[in-house]
């Protein structure tokens, strides 16, 4: 047997069902070994940062890894941007890439790159090269091993054409999965203890507290002793909606986080990391968490969140105690000229059961949250390493993992041009995925930022570069070019019809919401759409945040 056919059949035999390709010359002899692997289906991307975005969104529903297959260091940097938003995720990837023959790469022919320093920055815990065919089945174990622990991660394997064409390779046996450990006693019981003592905590939840089991053992502890429940900014996948608990998510803007963190005395830290602004910002603090507030960790990203969760539960007492959950609540159908806002509640009002939501609608999905708070049980998927282009490929894999459930990706009109190619293959692979496409002709959020970092308001050289008018964008015809269905919106009531249309029909659908740039430019305007988009927000920490945001 070949080193290829080999390597595929140790993926099959680990459970590995899914390849995302985008191949070249060195990995023919695995393009051909695929037709002997029936358990692996292989997914054809036109770009790679489409086939690494499409493996992580798998991954992040089928709750295992799916393959890459990428063409030298040139490939596997044009999918770095999404393989990086995977590693923040602590989404398990292997990345198979293709190198050139060893007897090949003296010659340093136009393709010959470093590829180990080129795979480091998102797959630091594993990289390999492939010395031998004969080694090839145990490299390939180890990268799934790695992949697969706890914490997930990318693990990249790479491939000489001359070990994947060696005769004398044999499938290797698949590892076992890991058992990681819950908090340890005295962890415990310093939390509890500091629980107990009636000071402001809040527990902070990350990507495995976020699912059902760690809701509900969280919220039993809230209701319990009264602690607040808090999401990571974006939530690698949080399962969500009716009959599950609320949580309420860190905001992305520094300023509107420290209001939010501003009473707490402790911050308990579960499977997710103590809360940093996303950018510096000149006379700003960028670790978030309040002076005098005291940071603990319950369970590292290594370590059985859920279970650390439950133990601390009963510890407290509180494993009895009756969870506060979320109530059915739909939004009023819109109406009237179409708005970012609109948008988000048509999809609140039409949201199906059991839906997966993907949000890269950057500032025009700030009122998301809000609108399908209340709504069906649902996942929501977003932007973990803030690598823009994820939406679109997150959405393949993600239908692809869970092919009777609908997925609906929310993309702002910039982010889309980086991977508008995923729409070829929701074409291809007939997937059920409505994308909608928010185009308000403008990188928006950049707008915004530039207010923020206090720089001058910008001339026309400095606006003309974040302005996406002049030709603007037509998502529609781009999206019918690649074989998808796709109508334009401008007013709430068309875009309400194009959105029951396509949830009631299969394959994939595009809307494009020509909506209006609402944030540009100024804090005035911003401040009503972050207080509407935190219901409930207590009027202290309200007019805490108007002081914070207003001019």
């Amino acid at each position: 047997m070949n080193g290829a056919h080999a390597l595929i059949h140790t993926l099959a035999d680990a459970g590995v069902e899914v390849c995302f390709t985008n191949p070249g010359t060195s990995e023919m002899h695995f393009v051909a070994a695929l037709d002997a692997e029936p358990r692996i289906r292989a997914v054809l991307a036109l770009f790679e940062g489409v086939a690494t975005g499409a493996a992580d969104g798998y991954a992040r529903m089928a709750d295992k890894p799916a393959a890459t297959l990428l063409h030298l260091g040139c490939g596997l940097g044009n999918g770095l941007a999404n393989l990086h938003n995977a590693r923040k995720g602590k989404v398990p990837v292997v990345n198979i890439v293709g190198d050139h023959a060893t007897t090949h790469t003296r010659y340093d022919a136009q393709l010959q790159s470093d590829i180990e320093t080129v795979a480091r920055n998102v797959s630091p815990g594993f990289v390999r090269t492939a010395q031998s065919t004969a080694q090839l089945a145990q490299d390939t174990t180890d990268a799934i091993a790695a992949a697969r622990g706890l914490p997930g991660q990318v693990a990249t394997l790479i491939l000489p054409a001359d070990v994947s064409w060696g005769e004398g390779a044999a499938p290797c046996a698949p590892p076992p999965l890991p058992q990681p450990p819950a908090a340890d006693s005295a962890t415990l019981q310093t939390i509890a203890q500091h629980i107990r003592s009636g000071q402001a905590t809040a527990l902070l939840l990350g990507p495995q507290a976020l699912r059902e089991r760690g809701l509900l053992a969280a919220a039993r502890i809230a209701a319990a002793t009264g602690v607040r429940l808090l999401a990571e900014v974006f939530p690698t996948r949080m399962e969500r909606g009716a009959g599950l608990p609320a949580v309420e998510r860190i905001a992305y803007l520094a300023e509107m986080a420290g209001v939010q963190l501003a009473p707490l005395q402790h911050l308990v830290l579960v499977d997710a990391k103590s809360p940093v602004s996303f950018f510096a910002y000149p006379g700003k603090a960028s670790d978030l968490v309040p002076p005098g507030c005291q940071v603990h960790t319950l369970a590292t990203p290594a370590q059985d969140a859920c279970a650390s969760l439950e133990q601390l539960a009963a510890l407290l007492g509180a494993d009895t105690a009756t969870p506060r959950l979320q109530t059915p609540q739909r939004p009023a159908r819109p109406t009237g000229k179409l708005t970012a806002p609109k948008v988000c509640k048509a999809v609140g009002h039409l949201l199906p059961e059991n839906a997966i939501l993907i949000d890269e609608a950057i500032t025009s999905g700030l009122m998301l949250g809000a609108m399908t708070q209340g709504g069906p049980r649902h996942d929501l998927i977003t932007l973990t390493g803030g690598a823009i282009g994820q939406g679109l490929p997150n959405a393949v894999g993600a239908a692809i993992a869970c092919p009777e459930r609908p997925v609906i990706a929310l993309i702002g009109d910039g982010t889309a041009m980086y991977t508008l190619q995923a729409l070829w293959s929701m074409a291809r692979e007939n997937l059920n995925v409505t994308a909608i496409i928010f185009n308000n002709a403008s990188y928006s959020v950049l707008n915004v930022e530039l207010d923020r970092v206090g720089a001058s308001a910008g001339g026309p050289k400095a606006r003309a570069q974040l302005d996406l008018g002049g030709p603007q964008l037509n998502f529609a015809q781009l999206a019918q070019g690649m074989g998808v269905h796709a109508v334009r919106a401008q007013t709430a009531e068309d875009f309400c019809t194009a959105l029951e249309y396509a949830l009631a029909q299969p394959g994939p659908h595009l809307i494009e919401a020509l909506v209006p740039e609402a944030l540009a430019g100024a804090k005035r305007r911003l401040l009503p759409w972050l207080l509407k988009s935190l219901p409930g927000l207590p009027p202290a920490m309200a007019q805490a945040l108007k002081r914070k945001i207003a001019p």
